[in-house]
């Protein structure tokens, strides 16, 4: 018999539902960012991207000679600490969902694989919002014969 989440648990769900959902996001977009700036960078291009250097306020100058803020990285930064906010999402989710480790690891992919977290987070939020309200319905229906999960 799998473990269920608690009903007492249920506000909580909603609450790490929502910090996933935002992060997944985040994520997803510093994910594809990261994609286009590797493409510049590592192609023949060879581009970094500059921010308030002498070639004005944003532009695209060859690999290695950034001379102001080098958007570039920081773009390789920003995405790798939401990947760790989104990690901490994935595992309060996962813990409070009581799912298997599996469905952790295929979250924590969509902070790696482009496009994927934007799938995962739409599938994801549609399966515990559905989850929570049947659970809900039957905790509500008295004729339901089944014996009610105690909340401590």
């Amino acid at each position: 018999m799998a473990l269920a989440p608690k009903p007492k648990d249920f506000p909580r769900i909603r609450g790490a539902l929502k910090f996933y959902q935002v992060a997944s996001v985040i994520t997803g977009v510093m994910l594809l960012l990261l994609c286009v700036e590797m493409l510049l960078k590592y192609t023949p291009l060879a581009v970094e991207l500059e921010l308030g250097g002498p070639r004005g306020f944003l532009a695209f100058v060859p690999e290695g000679t950034v001379v102001a803020v080098n958007l570039s990285t920081g773009i390789l930064i920003a995405h790798g600490w939401f990947y760790v906010v989104y990690l901490f999402s994935d595992f309060r989710l996962w813990s409070l969902m009581r799912w298997p480790f599996w469905k952790f690891v295929l979250i924590a992919l969509g902070g790696i694989v482009p496009f994927l977290s934007f799938f995962l987070e739409a599938r994801i939020a549609r399966e515990v919002k559905g989850y929570l309200a049947s659970r809900e319905a039957e905790l509500a229906d008295p004729a339901d014969p089944r014996p009610v999960e105690a909340s401590h």
